[in-house]
């Protein structure tokens, strides 16, 4: 089961505009009664068609599957929609997926999707099944749409305040390396369009990083800062040596080429204004391959 995403800005970030998070928690009591896992509350256990085995949800299955104790060989994720068979805790009769049991009729989850084979009685998420994602999500379908270029369903917030990338969704955390698309976690989206889990923005931002580890572009208004990089270098002056030496330089930001004087403790961009540069080798003639790779990570 997969989360919608929630307009929550991250704290401590100055973002320019709304972020969208996708929300999914994490149940910490099991079932009713004692049925459920740590993931869902639930009256049933899935029969994985991929190992014949029994497990209290795909979740459940896939970190066995996939713990340090397994032979990387042997290591696989259940495919949730080749999920056939369906174990009642009640009374445990094997059945085809269904939502109430065919011998003591107790109702397997109050929400339950027959095409993701997907059940779970705390319906306070306001679970929906997405046909374009091809999953069910959180959130209540009425508050998300679903943006065919990213791949993934967004708060109706973010319809014409998001930047598009490509299957943002579907690609792994830049941070913890987790894929995002079907993650339990919270998941922010950056205003260059790349997608990062909430808390590991956090990390980032205990760690004062403040730019995009997949483009490099700054994450939130770095004004203030830049202000202070400009007071700075007013009061550091550079030895008569270095006084004359020009250097070239790419900005992060908006991906322009310029010739600055060289300083040792930042570099200014000549058009954007931004401190979130690198200094480069080249000059104007390889600003095209330059701009060519900026856009290859858009």
């Amino acid at each position: 089961m997969e989360g919608g995403f929630l307009t929550e800005m991250p704290k401590g970030l100055e973002i320019d505009r709304s972020l969208g998070a996708r929300n999914q928690p994490v149940v910490e009591a099991v079932g009713s009664g004692s049925f459920g896992c740590s993931h869902y509350r639930r009256n049933c256990k899935i029969r994985a068609p991929c190992c014949n085995e029994v497990f209290d949800c795909r979740h459940c299955h896939n970190e066995a599957k996939n713990s340090i104790d397994t032979k990387p060989d042997d290591r696989h994720d259940v495919p949730r929609h080749e999920v056939k068979k369906i174990i009642c805790s009640r009374c445990g009769t094997e059945q085809d997926v269904q939502q109430n049991c065919i011998n003591c009729g107790v109702c397997m989850g109050k929400y339950f999707c027959a095409k993701c084979k997907f059940f779970d009685d705390d319906i306070s998420k306001l679970q929906y099944h997405c046909d374009e994602c091809g999953i069910c999500r959180t959130g209540g379908k009425e508050n998300f749409f679903h943006c065919k270029k990213c791949g993934c369903c967004y708060s109706k917030s973010m319809r014409d305040a998001h930047q598009c990338v490509e299957r943002a969704m579907h690609h792994n955390c830049p941070v913890c390396f987790e894929f995002l698309f079907d993650t339990m976690k919270d998941i922010t989206v950056l205003p260059c369009g790349h997608t990062i889990h909430l808390e590991c923005l956090k990390e980032m931002e205990q760690h004062y990083r403040y730019s995009c580890p997949v483009c490099s572009k700054s994450i939130c208004d770095m004004s203030n800062l830049w202000r202070k990089l400009d007071q700075e270098i007013e009061k550091t002056p550079m030895p008569a040596m270095y006084q004359n030496k020009m250097v070239w330089i790419l900005c992060n930001d908006c991906g322009i080429q310029s010739q600055v004087q060289f300083h040792v403790v930042a570099h200014k961009c000549q058009s954007c204004r931004s401190y979130n540069t690198r200094q480069t080798r080249g000059g104007p003639q390889d600003s095209s391959r330059s701009m060519g790779v900026s856009k290859m990570l858009r």
